[in-house]
């Protein structure tokens, strides 16, 4: 199957949210996603930041809010 969107004319925005309903379609499957090896030392590493002070999760939909916020702030030419 060849699928056909219209990219040089989408915003930035909308690429995004193309991208995001793809990712929530194909996450709702997690066992078809393997994660690369490498995976594992950098979380490890993100949670001992987490731990240590350093860093600190957000919870996916604060995290997307805050990307459109940006977004909308700083749009792309």
């Amino acid at each position: 199957m060849s699928i056909q969107l219209p990219l040089e004319s989408m915003t930035l925005a909308e690429k995004l949210e193309a991208m995001e309903v793809i990712w929530a379609d194909i996450s709702r499957s997690p066992a078809d996603l393997p994660s690369p090896d490498w995976h594992t030392g950098v979380l490890d590493e993100r949670r001992r930041h987490v731990a240590e002070g350093k860093r600190k999760f957000l919870d996916w939909d604060t995290a997307i809010a805050d990307l459109r916020r940006q977004l909308r702030d700083n749009p792309a030419t």
